[in-house]
């Protein structure tokens, strides 16, 4: 008899162990596709073109949920934990958080190309064109081209690159840039240095050298950075940011300086 409760009392024991397992178990991906998305529960960067532009389409329709976050690195966690269905996002740093988290992968090719440009307040429109002409210039000698190489180019040209600042002369005062750094390869925290790294710091860092300027970057929340240039507290915002027609009510663009996509991350199988 004893042995027989002993038994049952085992059983019993992997039973309730086989059922909290089952309730800890995240969902398996149901996104394989944009068409996938509505009547999901999307996770998105609050301010992102992924928001405004793509999941608030979504939506609209009453039956699709969007879930906001401050911080990328929250909406993954979270799709880890099976709260969210997928995450709309920009291609490189998606590739970022996939290779640094492999059992999450990246859908592409579901939204348009978009471009990347550095904001500057409505009336500062000298330093618009100061900007610009820095930017052609960095084009035209492969500065800018070295700097996106040396963060998302061929594996034997990554990391070997590095753009180093030998200017001394800031007569033109300080170049006040605002940025959100949890968006690598563009902005971002290296090690635990506490120093922002990326290609807008590097671009950013050579546009003040050819305007004999010293750069400041500012670390804010993404949603206000439109803002912060706006009213004046800083000189430009570089945080990935994307033209268009909403943000162009408060700030002007410069030229383009690099194409992106939004893509969709989900779990892996």
């Amino acid at each position: 008899m004893k042995l027989i409760k002993l038994m049952l009392s085992l059983l019993c024991a992997a039973a309730m162990l086989l059922m909290a397992a089952g309730c800890s178990t995240v969902p398996a991906n149901t996104v394989f596709s944009a068409d996938d998305i509505p009547g999901k529960t999307i996770g998105v960067q609050l301010g992102t073109t992924g928001d405004i532009v793509y999941a608030s389409d979504y939506e609209t329709d009453g039956e699709t949920k969007v879930e906001r976050f401050t911080k990328t690195n929250d909406a993954v966690q979270a799709l880890k934990q099976g709260k969210l269905d997928c995450i709309i996002l920009d291609e490189q740093p998606a590739k970022y958080y996939v290779e640094a988290n492999e059992d999450l992968q990246v859908i592409a090719g579901s939204f348009a190309p978009e471009d990347y440009a550095i904001c500057v307040a409505k009336e500062n429109t000298e330093l618009l064109d100061k900007i610009n002409d820095a930017l052609a210039t960095l084009k035209e000698n492969g500065t800018l081209a070295n700097i996106i190489a040396n963060y998302i180019g061929e594996d034997d040209v990554k990391g070997t690159m590095p753009y180093v600042s030998s200017n001394t002369d800031y007569s033109n005062g300080k170049l006040v840039m605002v940025t959100e750094a949890t968006f690598p390869p563009y902005e971002y925290y290296e090690g635990g240095e506490g120093k922002i790294v990326g290609i807008d710091i590097d671009m950013a860092q050579a546009i003040a050298d050819l305007l004999k300027m010293e750069l400041e970057v500012q670390d804010i929340a993404f949603d206000s950075i439109v803002t912060s240039v706006q009213t004046g507290k800083a000189d430009i915002g570089v945080a990935g940011l994307t033209v268009d027609e909403d943000r162009l009510q408060y700030v002007n663009f410069t030229e383009p300086y690099t194409t992106s996509e939004q893509v969709i991350i989900v779990r892996a199988k």
